[in-house]
């Protein structure tokens, strides 16, 4: 197990960082920056950052208009509130006219676990997939979205983030690269690929270990950006391994599942078989337990990946 790194620790100063190198950077919050630690950014520019209360339809709204005037609006509240509450200015005024906020997503998945199905996200990225002009990415671990947060930044349009509440195993060190729409092989492999985002990456790390002891070679990619996928590492992963699992904290629903089956089964079929939760609300508990009960577990992974492997037989 790697070792486990805060996130929300990681994007506070990742945030800081990349206000003292723009001045043209600023942050907004629907009130949670104690949550998810954009208080580091009020704190070191207080002049540039904005809470515009328990609003997330404001929320979006006045950072379009900050995107609208030449700044880089950081938006912050929780997941499950972007794509809820806040849907239809996301749809309307962001991704309609291409504004260029930055909506990070705090507590996604099922990070929010104590707070139950309301505040649970696993639905978040099929809506947002759906939107024209939307960007998502999914850090896997607190380097990976420190090194994307500059190009985050300087994408042309919306983006929307993912941010885990909890800390989180670190599969990747600094010296990792990650470039927006562009997937990283994690583990090389021959008899399956595992496509993964987020948390989910070093579960499928784990699962690789297991199948390697179980006589399964298994590829494992990270699949940190939703949207645009990188439809040619999903096609090379299929030919060359001719079975897919996908691992997400999210609905098998629409999400980084649904996007690679929609792929290959027009250009490449194979098997594909999908973990994440299965189509139903989680309750609440502890993270690990929630994960493991609702269809991310390292078990769910390697069971999937021996399931794909027998239907391509």
């Amino acid at each position: 197990m790697a070792q486990l790194v805060p996130m929300r620790k990681a994007f506070g100063e990742a945030l800081v960082a990349l206000g003292e190198k723009n001045e043209k950077v600023v942050a907004l919050s629907a009130d949670v920056f104690n949550s998810d630690h954009s208080y580091m950014f009020a704190e070191r520019f207080p002049d540039r950052f904005f809470n515009v209360g328990i609003a997330e339809q404001a929320l979006v709204d006045v950072a379009v208009g900050f995107a609208l005037n030449g700044y880089i609006p950081f938006a912050n509240t929780f997941a499950a509130f972007f794509a809820t509450r806040a849907v239809e200015m996301v749809r309307s005024h962001a991704c309609y006219g291409g504004a260029r906020i930055k909506m990070m997503a705090a507590y996604a998945g099922l990070s929010d676990s104590f707070d139950g199905p309301t505040h649970n996200s696993i639905t978040d990225l099929a809506i947002m997939r759906s939107l024209p002009n939307m960007t998502i990415v999914v850090p896997s671990d607190p380097n990976t979205l420190t090194e994307m947060l500059t190009q985050i930044a300087e994408w042309d349009g919306p983006v929307y983030c993912r941010l885990n509440r909890n800390d989180v195993p670190a599969p990747f060190d600094s010296s990792y690269k990650p470039q927006i729409g562009k997937a990283f092989t994690a583990r090389d492999g021959g008899d399956v690929s595992i496509i993964a985002c987020g948390l989910m990456v070093s579960r499928a790390l784990e699962a690789a270990e297991e199948l390697q002891k179980q006589g399964v070679s298994a590829r494992v990619i990270d699949m940190h950006t939703i949207k645009p996928l990188d439809n040619e590492a999903v096609l090379d992963a299929a030919r060359a391994t001719g079975a897919i699992v996908t691992a997400e904290e999210h609905s098998v629903i629409g999400g980084l599942g649904g996007a690679v089956a929609e792929l290959l089964s027009d250009q490449a079929p194979v098997p594909v078989k999908r973990t994440g939760v299965q189509d139903r609300f989680a309750e609440t508990g502890p993270y690990d337990k929630v994960l493991d009960a609702y269809g991310c577990a390292v078990k769910d992974i390697v069971d999937a990946a021996q399931a794909a492997v027998k239907a391509k037989k």
